[in-house]
């Protein structure tokens, strides 16, 4: 029925130019849009609109003369590899004995030259079933039930602005611009390829896989890709991705404007180019960008080119290898191929009767399996694929409706939902969209030298977001790095370049505590710090008065020997404890005396080295008690000096009271202060505590008093009774006696006093171990202070002046 047609048309395609001086006729037609290229009547017609053509000229409008009527020039084989396609499934539908049987289908395709006014030509020829609709009277019906088409976005929308009211419904292939899922403006819309509302969103995921946070762009300037650059831009930046520039192009844009664009995209500093381009677009970009040299450009490409194999050629290989993009799944449709090489005359050029003028004599030895080209090309079958699932989706919608009240299965069945022979699952959502799943490939050579397109990955919308993405672990063709500012190094953190995006920045070093972490500074947990570069947190230095320090060791040895002198004078005291000299300074209180700067000394060593729960406890309780013995026995020999000089008959009452009240005064003031110990330890006791705040780079482990009441409770009364040993002994220094020990004890308090009233501001300020250390050393200076004051004078006595060590030199009388 159409062997003549395809005869002339094929003609035509693969000589891929046309001559109207050599075939008028042929001329004719190609420049028709509203004539039918193909066509085959049935009971079920259904319409096709495919870009046969893929460039139109543009001819010059005058207002004097009739206008010139538009060219389609520029085959494209692959368009017309769709057109078969649709035929191919038609036929296996007519021959189906279970899918529309003894029912026909036809098709009435169009050629809508990849543009809309000739894609408007197109389905009011499809509507109306007129070839001239301008110069006939239209028909009552439409001439076609359903359109397949068109390959554009912006020609879809066209079409669906004319036949949508008359509710015809339009299943396009290729039509991906988001707009279309609007079911209020396209009711009668579906699609057998996904919405670039998520190619979109998957190429933001791709760049940001990448780490290619800086892009250009550049798009077609209709509804495909600017609805796309929308959506991706919006994506990016969602992703942290920056676009240096987004220019449109249009296929009727001058040369000038396209080398303009080519122009930006060398002057750019972005590695990456984002192509949203339809075919024709793609096409006069290529073109210029071979003229200017431009190489050395990621290309990330949308499905609409991505896997044009008539862009696959060595002729673009230095600019587009190792693009990437996202496709759909490639499939395959059984028979396609040997359909496709029934056109031996037609591919040839060749005929067995050469009636043309112009052909030759087919001779019956040539080989259609030699022919490479893209009609002829079924190893990408992908958008075929789609032409062929929106032809059998008609087909099954149809039979569903033909058997309404017949099958209460068809009754039910409100939507299409099938499956193809080859396994696949062909349905719409609400949206009348396919399920968004895509194939990521890239731009490779093989050992030949060819380009091949190998699939490195997937992306599926309905997986969980981090999962959406997957890559299969081919390595890819050259990946640049396409960054507008290097990642700071370790230790830096971005700061935001005023008046630029924020992919640009400069990079500052973090502060002393915090370290970077996405490009961010961080502060390390209270008890970590940051190391040299900031790059990593390091547990915080412990730090305590330790003996292994100098400080420390220095205070122990002091502590050391202030016990080992104690400890000597005691001997000295006991090797001479029958003498006047130590029977006069009450030998008792004496020893007890020495023993308790003994204790006074030691204690100090309780203060050094880490504190644990014990020594805490251990160190206030110890330096309590051990002052408090201190100053009872000084108080208690003070006492008795003021009772034997004050007494009217000493002889006999200093005797009797004297040893009873020294006792008595001594464990009463020691069992004070332990009691005071013993309840801070019961209420608030103190415990070991590690200290961030005085020094943010290091803990200070210290010991936390409890109750800060009860230390200065203990120290306070350690002062009252220093006090009033000194107030007694002050009183009583001028008594008559060549040894007062009153005046000794006068000079010990003034000395222990002066260290204790300066140790409280000092103890206040000092940070960290320092506060352990002037505690420290204020009770060795109090207690070397005491011990040299009160036993040294007697000590000199003892060993150097052994002959003032007399009761006669003691009492100071003369006989």
């Amino acid at each position: 029925m159409y062997d003549c047609t395809f005869r002339v048309l094929f003609w035509g395609l693969f000589m891929g130019v046309c001559r109207a001086e050599e075939n008028a006729v042929l001329c004719e037609m190609l420049g028709s849009p509203e004539v039918p290229l193909l066509t085959k009547k049935g009971d079920i017609t259904i319409g096709g609109a495919f870009s046969i053509h893929s460039q139109i000229s543009k001819p010059p409008f005058s207002l004097t003369h009739t206008p010139e009527p538009l060219t389609c020039s520029r085959i494209n084989l692959r368009e017309f590899r769709f057109a078969k396609t649709m035929i191919f499934a038609i036929e296996e539908i007519n021959n189906s004995s279970t899918l529309l049987p003894n029912i026909s289908v036809g098709y009435k395709i169009f050629d809508s030259c990849g543009s809309t006014l000739p894609s408007t030509r197109a389905v009011m020829g499809l509507i109306n079933g007129q070839e001239r609709t301008a110069e006939k009277t239209c028909s009552s019906h439409s001439s076609v039930h359903v359109i397949i088409g068109a390959s554009e976005s912006s020609s879809t929308i066209v079409m669906l602005q004319i036949c949508g009211t008359f509710q015809i419904p339009v299943i396009s292939h290729f039509a991906t611009c988001a707009c279309l899922s609007n079911r209020k403006d396209y009711p009668s819309f579906f699609r057998t390829i996904p919405s670039d509302y998520y190619q979109s969103r998957a190429l933001a995921k791709l760049v940001k896989y990448f780490g290619w946070t800086w892009v250009g762009a550049v798009r077609s300037d209709n509804d495909y890709g600017n609805n796309g650059m929308a959506t991706f831009i919006t994506a990016a930046s969602q992703e942290g991705v920056c676009v240096e520039y987004s220019e449109a192009i249009s296929r009727t844009d001058s040369s000038e404007e396209v080398a303009r664009v080519i122009e930006v995209i060398r002057s750019g500093s972005a590695r990456v180019l984002i192509a949203f381009l339809a075919q024709g677009e793609m096409d006069i970009l290529l073109e210029e960008a071979l003229k200017q040299n431009l190489t050395g450009l990621q290309w990330v490409g949308s499905e609409s080119w991505i896997t044009a194999s008539h862009l696959a050629t060595k002729r673009y290989s230095g600019i587009l290898t190792g693009s990437l993009g996202f496709t759909i799944r490639k499939a395959k449709i059984a028979g396609l191929r040997e359909f496709l090489l029934q056109f031996w005359e037609t591919v040839f050029g060749c005929s067995f009767q050469s009636r043309l003028p112009g052909q030759i004599q087919c001779s019956g030895s040539e080989k259609l399996e030699d022919i490479n080209n893209p009609f002829t090309d079924v190893s990408q079958l992908r958008i075929s694929n789609n032409v062929y699932k929106a032809v059998y989706a008609v087909a099954h919608a149809m039979h569903n409706l033909l058997n309404c009240g017949q099958s209460p299965k068809a009754i039910n069945q409100s939507y299409v939902n099938f499956t193809l022979q080859s396994g696949e699952r062909v349905y719409f959502d609400e949206n009348g969209d396919p399920s968004a799943t895509y194939e990521l490939v890239n731009w490779q050579k093989n050992q030949a030298g060819d380009i091949i397109f190998v699939a490195v990955g997937s992306y599926d919308a309905s997986l969980p977001n981090e999962r959406q993405l997957a890559m299969n672990g081919i390595n890819i063709t050259w990946k640049p790095l396409s960054v507008c500012s290097e990642s700071c190094p370790p230790g830096f953190r971005q700061a935001a370049i005023k008046g630029k995006p924020i992919c640009c920045f400069s990079c500052i070093a973090c502060a002393a505590g915090e370290i970077s972490s996405t490009n961010m500074c961080l502060p390390c947990p209270l008890e970590c710090w940051s190391n040299e570069d900031r790059s990593h947190c390091v547990p915080k230095v412990i730090e305590f008065l330790s003996f292994g320090e100098t400080m420390g060791g220095l205070l122990a040895a002091f502590s050391l020997f202030g016990a080992s002198l104690t400890l000597a004078v005691s001997c000295v005291f006991f090797r001479f404890r029958h003498t006047p000299l130590v029977k006069a300074s009450n030998s008792e209180l004496s020893f007890l005396l020495l023993f308790s700067l003994t204790l006074c000394f030691l204690c100090s060593l309780t203060f050094i080295g880490q504190p644990t729960e014990w020594s805490c406890m251990l160190r206030h309780t110890a330096f309590g008690a051990s002052f408090a013995l201190c100053m009872s026995c000084i108080l208690a020999k003070t006492i008795t000096v003021v009772i034997a000089f004050k007494a009217t008959r000493p002889a006999k009452t200093v005797p009797q009271c004297s040893a009873a009240l020294q006792r008595t005064s001594v464990l009463s003031c020691t069992l004070l202060q332990l009691l005071i110990c013993v309840l801070w330890l019961i209420f608030a006791p103190p415990f070991p505590y590690k200290n961030t705040v005085h020094a943010t780079e290091k803990i200070i482990l210290e010991c936390n008093l409890g109750s800060p009441l009860g230390f200065w409770a203990v120290l306070g009364y350690i002062g009252l009774l220093s006090l009033l040993c000194f107030i007694l002994a002050f009183l009583s220094r001028k008594l008559p006696d060549n040894f007062n020990e009153a005046k000794f004890i006068t000079f010990s308090m003034l000395i222990f006093c002066a260290v204790w009233v300066t140790f409280i501001p000092a103890y206040v300020s000092s940070p960290g171990k320092f506060t352990v250390a002037v505690e420290i050393f204020a009770i060795l200076a109090s207690s070397f202070g005491l011990f040299f004051s009160i036993f040294a004078p007697k000590c000199y006595i003892l060993l150097v002046k052994p002959e003032r060590n007399t009761k006669r030199h003691m009492m100071g009388r003369n006989h």
